[in-house]
This record gives C-alpha cells, structure tokens and sequence, in this order.
C-alpha cells in the first residue's frame, strides 16, 4: 500500500494520544527521558493536520537513548538513527500509514528549541495556523502523494515563520 498525504481537521483526541504515548515513552525511555512534548500541527489546536503525532523526546544522553532501541522496537517503532539530522534520533511508527513520529534531541538543543518555538508560535497567532493549514490542504491535494513535493510547498512558509517564531520565542523567555 502507497503512502497517502492526507491533511484532515483538528481531532479533539489528538492531545488523549499524545498523552497515551508518551505514557508509553516515559516508561520505555525511564533513566534517559528528561521531557517529553508534543509538537507538529496536531498539538496546536483547530490547525488542520496529517494525523501522525509528532513527539520530540528531550533526553540527557543519545548513547543511552540507542540503547533503548529493542524497547523502542517493543513499541512497534522503526529506529531510523539521525535521519538527515546531526543530533537527532528519528523513531516513527505505523509503517506506511504513520501514527507516530519521534524526533529526540539532547535536552536544549537548537532543533529541539525550533520546534517548540514553532509549535507555540502558532498556538499564540491564529491567523498564522489558519494559514498554514490552509496551505497543507492546498499543497496535499497538488502532491499526488508525494511527500517530497508536499515538503517543497510548505517549506518557503515554514522557513518564514520559524525565523518569526524563534524570535517570538526568544522574547517570550
């Protein structure tokens, strides 16, 4: 079965399944996890969103954290390593159709920070999420399922508003 890019509207549960989750990840991650928080468009309320729950894991050590790839694997996720980000350690789960992406980071690290300033940036502007979801709606239905080209439509606004929300953030400190 193919990947399907679908944005749908907000789902009220979205926060009950980050929660059950990281449930789940406190238990799996215990002597490693410091906090856990749930970012990506389904933690920022009303904002139209593909239903995966993004989950960024804030963790004291990455060698420690790799060692709890079998308790990972129990969880039904894929370990990807960095994928593509120094620093990070990308787990998703769901196979095909994702319920779940992890993205772990050492506790203050700068990835960590941009997207957190991202996710609250637009909790606290609206008119921001409201046009950010409109363009995932458009930019999906355009992508023919390609996750590639669904990146490429929303990175211009995604690049303008993390500068924006990174100093947002910085003053909100």
């Amino acid at each position: 079965m193919a990947r399907l890019i679908t944005v749908v509207d907000y789902n009220p549960n979205w926060p009950q399944a980050f929660e059950q989750e990281a449930t789940l990840l406190r238990q799996a991650l215990a002597g490693v996890l410091v906090e856990v928080h749930h970012i990506g468009s389904t933690s920022v309320p009303g904002l139209a969103a593909k239903p995966i729950i993004d989950i960024l894991p804030e963790v004291n050590d990455l060698a420690l954290l790799d060692a709890k790839a079998p308790q990972m694997e129990a969880l039904g996720y894929e370990v990807m390593g960095e994928y593509g980000i120094p620093g990070r350690r990308y787990f998703r789960k769901g196979g095909d159709q994702r319920t779940h992406h992890l993205h772990a980071f050492l506790v203050g690290d700068a990835h960590a920070i941009r997207h957190l300033a991202f996710r609250d940036y637009l909790r606290a502007h609206p008119e921001v999420a409201k046009a950010y979801g409109e363009l995932k709606r458009e930019v999906a239905e355009r992508s023919n399922n390609n996750i590639e080209t669904y990146g490429d439509g929303k990175d211009p606004f995604i690049k303008i508003h993390e500068r924006k929300a990174l100093e947002w953030y910085a003053r909100q400190r």
